[in-house]
């Protein structure tokens, strides 16, 4: 099968930074599908992975996280799929990746592929919707009031890949204000048309910005990106015994400035789940589901802006160097070989 992998982790500009190989068709076991990839977006923890992690020695690793496909093989212990079946899911980070023909995961982390999206569409949409989801609900329980908060949510980075799926959701789901933050005019419009109430910049103070929209302090802050750089401006803009989620990877994460409020600091790893295989991590599963219909229902759009072309080595060299940038709106997404 057709495939896209590294043997050193490299610059994106070097050569052999994914280069296209070909390798063996996978053979589903256990709780496996043998999913034939149609689709794949890329996210940063591509990036990351790409960059700083090494396969064991003489080995190519294959990296991915975002796919949509058809079914083609199943394992003996199968129960909620079938061949034919068209799915969507994230994988796992401890597993080899969706840059692939032909990819295993495990069933309890798939979902059924939204009926009203192509494949294309499908793949921008289930990592980001777990980190959105798991953090939202599992994390900072926002169906669980703060006690004199503002029933808002402030989300940190509004228009990329996490941030523009979280706006939705809050929509769909909840009867939160949804205060989300852009820097530049096209992507402050593009926060607003996902569903925004409000709108701030984070290039400047945010504290500030919060406090002038009149609605009091946030019950909930969820950072996406660049959370050291804000994080005095959360801990004063956030309600006494508020709750904080971030993502990101900050070399450094100061918490005792949320000790006098009593705040909460929670990460969320979407991946955390499959990593260990809890026992609820047939959670993926139907998150991934729930989701999908709230897509059908026309309650939730994709979060596609932009689909670079077919999945080589070229062309995910492309979308690397782009996801570098942290200047991507929404998903960028790769689809068929």
């Amino acid at each position: 099968m057709r495939a896209v992998a590294y043997k050193t982790p490299q610059p994106i500009a070097a050569e052999t930074s994914l280069v296209d190989v070909e390798l063996p068709v996978p053979e589903a076991k256990g709780h496996d599908l043998l999913v034939e990839i149609k689709a794949i977006s890329v996210n940063p923890v591509d990036v990351k992975i790409r960059a700083n992690v090494a396969p064991p020695p003489g080995e190519l690793k294959v990296i991915g996280w975002d796919a949509a496909g058809v079914v083609k093989a199943v394992g003996p212990d199968v129960t909620l799929f079938q061949l034919g079946d068209e799915v969507f899911y994230a994988g796992s980070i401890t597993r080899p990746g969706s840059n692939a023909e032909f990819h295993l995961v495990d069933e309890r982390i798939v979902g059924r592929k939204p009926k009203t999206l192509d494949f294309a569409a499908a793949a921008a949409l289930p990592l980001t919707s777990i980190t959105a989801y798991e953090a939202l609900f599992d994390r900072l329980k926002v169906q669980d009031p703060v006690p004199g908060a503002a029933r808002s949510l402030l989300v940190i980075g509004g228009a990329g890949g996490v941030g523009s799926i979280t706006i939705q959701i809050l929509r769909a789901l909840t009867d939160l204000t949804v205060i989300a933050t852009a820097s530049r005019l096209e992507t402050q419009a593009w926060v607003k048309e996902l569903g925004a109430h409000h709108v701030i910049d984070h290039s400047k103070p945010i504290a500030a910005q919060v406090a002038a929209l009149g609605l009091g302090a946030p019950g909930f802050v969820f950072s996406t990106t660049n959370t050291d750089q804000h994080l005095a401006d959360i801990a004063e803009t956030i309600a006494p015994q508020g709750r904080f989620a971030l993502i990101d990877d900050p070399k450094v994460l100061d918490i005792m400035p949320f000790k006098r409020k009593a705040n909460s600091v929670h990460w969320e790893l979407m991946f955390t789940r499959p990593i260990f295989g809890t026992p609820d991590m047939i959670e993926q599963h139907h998150l991934l589901n729930k989701i999908a219909e709230l897509v059908d229902a026309g309650k939730i759009r994709t979060t596609l802006t932009e689909t670079v072309g077919t999945i080589n080595a070229s062309n995910l060299k492309k979308t690397h160097a782009m996801i570098e940038t942290a200047n991507t709106k929404g998903k960028v997404v790769l689809a068929g070989f």
